[in-house]
């Protein structure tokens, strides 16, 4: 019993210890965007790729953005709830949680915490990747935004193909 609360234990550490390298990875890029990319400017990667620099008061695809500011608390008290959730979720499966359900909430609770620490620290969370097909650019996003998105195709997978199923052989 021990030892398998010891490993549970180590296991909890290393998913959380991805979600703060993503907390890292995304205060650090964002940190770099807001120093040497001007507001609203385009840095060309490629054809189809841009560094940019945009503010999103909103959430995905600046979805109430011009709400008037009272979404950023909506979006703190949101994410901040939802970090806890996941925290705990992580914790009770420690031991036999499913390795995809336990990336994607990991890479979720970076995700989601690096936003919020945006949105607490500036009032908005830094968007500046940019890509482009032809003339049609895809919303902008970041770090945190690539995190959550990984996580939810790993979720889905988990829902579909690995929770929950019991070996047929």
């Amino acid at each position: 019993m021990e030892q398998q609360t010891n490993s549970g234990l180590r296991r909890f550490i290393a998913w959380i210890s991805v979600a703060i390298l993503i907390i890292a990875a995304d205060q650090v890029t964002t940190w770099a965007i807001i120093e040497w990319v001007p507001l609203y400017d385009r840095v060309p990667i490629n054809s189809f790729l841009n560094l940019t620099h945009q503010q999103n008061t909103g959430a995905a695809f600046s979805f109430l953005a011009g709400a008037g500011g009272w979404q950023r608390w909506f979006f703190v008290v949101l994410a901040s709830a939802v970090s806890l959730m996941i925290i705990i979720w992580m914790w009770r499966i420690r031991d036999e949680g499913p390795l995809v359900l336990v990336a994607g909430l990991s890479l979720v609770l970076g995700g989601a915490i690096g936003n919020l620490l945006d949105r607490l620290l500036l009032g908005y969370v830094t968007d500046f990747i940019q890509v482009w097909f032809g003339s049609w650019a895809f919303p902008s996003f970041n770090v945190a935004d690539s995190a959550i998105t990984v996580a939810a195709g790993l979720l889905i997978n988990d829902a579909l193909c690995v929770s929950g199923r019991t070996d047929q052989r």
